[in-house]
């Protein structure tokens, strides 16, 4: 009779050969992603905000210069994202000092200009060496993009901005994250660059774990080239 026992083993082992053989199909040249090296579950898996489309929340902080760096070729390959995919920016507040930054995310977004100025707000801090957690010195800056700074300053301190802010702080506690750039797929999987150690391989990774959600959403592979961060 023992071999009864060993019969559901067997299944979930095969189960999860059909769902690794589907990650793959991302991108069939890359090593299988690595559970606890490459990625880790979500102690609290939290839910998305996506709908029906699979979810990637990039915790992040503006000063932070790893998230800096990563980020054109973050935004490269979401580019290159399907349909059913995507990308969702979560400004993180870990320490009291994030807090300027994430509220100047979330006031960018109210006025529409988020999508024009995201990459900018990286360059004033690293590039450009702005203080832009100075409000006078933020105001300014945004003046200079062509802003409304009084409709800016009106969003940035709102109560709705504060609620978001909070929102996305405790989705980062809940899920674990103790630092960024952290990404997370479909509120299950986690991934980083500290995890996988090059952006390539990075990105690899959430390629598979993009497919694995979707394979747990009962949707098709979808095949997409590798994306190219010249590393």
């Amino acid at each position: 009779m023992k071999h009864l026992h060993v019969l559901p083993r067997l299944l979930a082992l095969l189960a999860g050969a059909f769902m690794l053989g589907g990650a793959l199909a991302a991108n069939p040249a890359a090593d299988p992603a690595e559970e606890g090296t490459d990625y880790k579950r979500v102690s609290k898996p939290f839910a998305v905000e996506t709908g029906k489309q699979i979810e990637v929340a990039e915790f992040f902080w503006y000063r932070c210069p790893h998230c800096n760096q990563l980020q054109p070729a973050l935004e490269e390959w979401a580019k290159k994202l399907p349909p059913d995919v995507k990308l969702r920016p979560v400004p993180t507040v870990l320490n009291p000092n994030w807090l300027p930054a994430a509220k100047t995310y979330y006031a960018l977004s109210d006025l529409g200009a988020l999508n024009r100025l995201h990459g900018k707000v990286f360059e004033a801090y690293h590039k450009e060496k702005l203080d832009l957690d100075d409000k006078a010195e933020l105001l300014a800056w945004v003046k200079k993009q062509g802003l409304n700074a009084k409709r800016f300053e009106a969003a940035y301190t709102s109560f709705d901005t504060h609620k978001r802010v909070m929102k996305g702080d405790q989705a980062a506690r809940t899920a674990g994250i103790t630092g960024v750039p952290t990404l997370v797929v479909d509120g299950k999987y986690m991934t980083s660059i500290s995890m996988t150690f090059t952006e390539e391989r990075l990105f690899e990774v959430l390629d598979q774990l993009i497919e694995r959600a979707r394979k747990e959403r009962g949707g098709k592979s979808v095949q997409r080239k590798p994306v190219a961060t010249g590393k």
